[in-house]
Order: structure tokens, then sequence, then C-alpha cells
């Protein structure tokens, strides 16, 4: 006779996106696991509440896009600003894959405070990220105290810009959501020859671009 087979902490989180979408909220982590058979202590060997369970469940999106980058031996060759591209589409395929839920918990959020609190883990993953991929070949100043406070700033600038482009994300009402994939374009391309003091002719294109999807048509 074989013992009950053990949940997963990927189990969990399938069930859990499944019962959000259906049904809302559960209310309960007890009656949460009864409906899906496993027991309550089961739950908090892997999270500490629901709130705990979502900000994971954002955090893995990103890890989940840096294992399927590394899985192509060719993105290691990139440049800074393919590796960052690369993450962006590949990051988007994703939250597409799985957008009724991440609009629930996201658009469909009005206290924006609490949807920012949700993304804590994605945060600190990809900021992790672009300080390991993409900002490795910053000027040293000479100064650490200004050094920190320039990766500090360069961390921030590039979390934003994240947030951005999650914004339009939700927003893009287009087909595939070919906006968006224009929006990634321009804008880390703008971000670039920002960093890199060059001719900021795509800065303008990006801010023209964002201009015409904001402006009401008649």
């Amino acid at each position: 006779m074989t013992g009950k087979k053990r949940i997963t902490s990927d189990k969990i989180i399938e069930l859990y996106m499944n019962e959000v979408l259906l049904n809302g909220t559960p209310k309960s982590v007890y009656a949460f696991a009864k409906e899906n058979k496993f027991e309550e202590n089961e739950f908090y060997q892997f999270f500490s509440s629901f709130e705990t369970l979502e900000k994971q469940i954002f955090g893995i999106f990103c890890t989940k896009t840096l294992e399927l980058l590394l899985k192509n031996e060719e993105y290691k060759t990139y440049d800074s600003k393919s590796k960052l591209l690369s993450f962006y589409y590949t990051f988007f395929e994703l939250l597409t894959a799985n957008r009724s839920y991440v609009f629930q918990r996201l658009k469909e959020n009005k206290n924006k405070l609490e949807s920012l609190k949700l993304l804590s883990h994605l945060r600190r993953e990809f900021i992790e990220f672009t300080d390991r991929e993409i900002f490795t070949d910053s000027i040293d100043l000479k100064n650490e105290r200004i050094n920190k406070l320039r990766d500090k700033g360069m961390a921030e600038a590039s979390w934003l810009q994240l947030l951005f482009t999650l914004q339009f994300w939700l927003e893009d009402e287009s087909p595939n959501f070919e906006k968006t994939d224009i929006f990634i374009e321009k804008s880390v391309k703008a971000s670039f020859d920002l960093k890199d003091i060059t001719p900021i002719q795509s800065v303008f294109d990006f801010a023209k671009f964002l201009w015409k999807e904001k402006t009401p048509t008649a």
C-alpha cells in the first residue's frame, strides 16, 4: 500500500490560481485545503498566508523567465540590451499565458498600494537580474558612496520601466498585444540611449509613441 502523495508548492499555486479565477479568494486556508483534499498544515510548510503565496507567484514569473533564457546558449553571448529585450519578451509571454489571473490581481484591484505589495518578490528578483546581467559595464566613479547611489538609481529606474510596461500591457487591447511589443522595443532602446548618452532620437520616438497611444481619437 502506497502512502498519500505529498502536495508540492507548485501544485498549491496551481490550485490557488484556479480557485481565484473560478470562485475568488478562498475564505480561509482551512477551507482551501479541505476543498482540494490536503491538510492545512501542508500549506504552511510552503506559505505563511495567501498574501505570501501571491507575492511568490509574481516572483515565479521572473524566475521562470530567467530559467527559459538560460536554456538558450545564444542568450549568454548577448549584449546587455539584447538580454534585457529577451527578458521582457519572455516575461510578458508568461504573463500573457496567465493574463486572467494577473489582470484580476492587478488591473481590477483598485488599491494600487496593495498591488505593488504583491510585486515585492518580483521586484527583488528583477533587480538582482539587472545587477547581475545588465548593469555590468558601469564606469567606476572612484567613490564607493557615489557608485552605490548610481547603482541604486539605475536599479530603481529599471524597476519603474518594468512597472510602466506592465501597466501598458494591462491596458493593451491590440491583437496579440502587438503594441506592448512596440512599447518594449522603444522603451528599452530609449533607456540604453540615455544610459550611453548617445543621440536621443529614440527617446523622442518613444515619447511620440506614448503620446499617440494616450491621445483620444476623434
